[in-house]
């Protein structure tokens, strides 16, 4: 029973050993230097992994939600100011603090819109950056060496 155990142990460890490195290109990037590039300056690991199209996406919907945030600012104050003037008034206009509201709501939903798209900028570099290499050829092929087993898939 042990020389069985130990011949499978052998083949196991001999065909991870036979495996070559299929990868063409070696130049490889390192996830977490575009993680950090991306997280310091958002795009950055964009550029490092050579997706320069996703640049103009991410600044693009950036500024979006930052014109949207100060734009529902400017409503959120105008409306606190005049529900408050109508607070001094005649007690209260509800429609005004309705609105005051609803602009508040608004301004903190970009708010939360633009930590995403930080967040989905850096986890796309880090992504982008493990995939860099990634073979998408049609040729699938899989070679073990000891036993000349070879499988091939195309589509």
């Amino acid at each position: 029973m042990r020389i069985k155990i130990l011949i499978l142990i052998l083949f196991i460890t001999s065909v991870g050993i036979s495996q070559t490195d299929t990868l063409k290109n070696s130049n490889v990037k390192s996830p977490t230097k575009a993680m950090l590039m991306s997280a310091i300056f958002p795009g950055l690991g964009q550029f490092y992994n050579k997706s320069y199209w996703k640049i103009p996406i991410i600044y693009g919907l950036a500024g979006y939600f930052v014109y949207e945030i100060r734009q529902n600012d400017r409503n959120y104050k105008y409306y606190r100011d005049l529900f408050s003037e109508s607070l001094k008034i005649s007690g209260g206009d509800y429609r005004y603090k309705r609105l005051r509201d609803f602009y508040r709501d608004q301004r903190d939903l970009f708010g939360i819109y633009l930590f995403v798209l930080y967040l989905a900028n850096i986890v796309d570099a880090y992504v982008d950056a493990h995939l860099y290499n990634f073979d998408v050829s049609d040729n699938l092929s899989i070679q073990i060496l000891p036993g000349k087993v070879k499988f091939y898939f195309r589509f």
